[in-house]
C-alpha cells in the first residue's frame, strides 16, 4: 500500500537504525501485520490490540505528527 510506504520507508531509513533493540523488534513485528490493519492504525481509526505494536505505532505517529 503506497500510503504505508510513504510513512514507513523514511522511518525505516532515518529512525530505525537509532531505535533501541526493543523498539526495533516492535517495528519488525509491525511489518508482519496486515496492510489494512496498519492503515487503520495510522489513520487513527482503530488501535492495535497488541500493546507492543500499539507502542511502535504511537511512536511512529509522534515522529510524523508531533503534538
Amino acid at each position: 500500500m503506497l500510503e504505508l510506504d510513504v510513512l514507513l520507508m523514511p522511518f525505516a531509513k532515518d529512525v530505525f537504525p537509532s531505535l533501541d533493540p526493543v523498539n526495533q523488534q516492535r517495528y519488525l513485528k509491525l511489518l508482519d501485520c496486515e496492510d489494512q490493519d496498519m492503515f487503520q492504525w495510522f489513520m487513527r481509526k482503530t488501535e492495535p490490540q497488541d500493546q507492543e505494536i500499539k507502542a511502535i505505532v504511537d511512536y511512529i505517529l509522534e515522529r510524523v505528527q508531533p503534538a
